[in-house]
């Protein structure tokens, strides 16, 4: 069955490329895109994704905002996707319900190594 996966990030090239490079794989379906952290709520509500794909840095609401609305009441898997490297925001990242924090630029098989292991989590 395939994996559907919400992909929120402000950047549409890297959007459209993540999505292309994700969905080459038979057992990832990209659901939604979304630009901002509204749209990313809005999406995460009507689609039930699998997994997010959440980047930090994003219009209206940031990905910190959303992860954290997200938490309240979902236990939908969250994957950061960011360019901060810090070590203290990885650990406030986790600690308000991030699952996993991926630094950019990032290899495909990392990123699709930490989905599964994700989704192996919640079976």
């Amino acid at each position: 069955m395939p994996v559907n996966i919400l992909l929120a990030d402000d950047h549409r090239m890297v959007r459209e490329g993540l999505k292309q490079l994700l969905e080459m794989d038979d057992n990832i379906n990209v659901v939604s895109e979304a630009d901002d952290g509204y749209e990313c709520l809005n999406y995460a509500n009507k689609t039930q994704p699998d997994i997010i794909l959440l980047d930090l840095m994003m219009p209206i609401l940031s990905g910190e905002e959303v992860c954290k609305i997200i938490r309240k009441t979902s236990e939908i898997p969250i994957i950061i996707l960011t360019a901060k490297d810090q070590t203290l925001n990885k650990i406030e990242l986790l600690d308000m319900g991030a699952d996993d924090y991926i630094t950019k630029p990032f290899s495909l098989s990392v990123l699709r190594a930490r989905v599964n292991t994700q989704l192996r989590k919640q079976a």
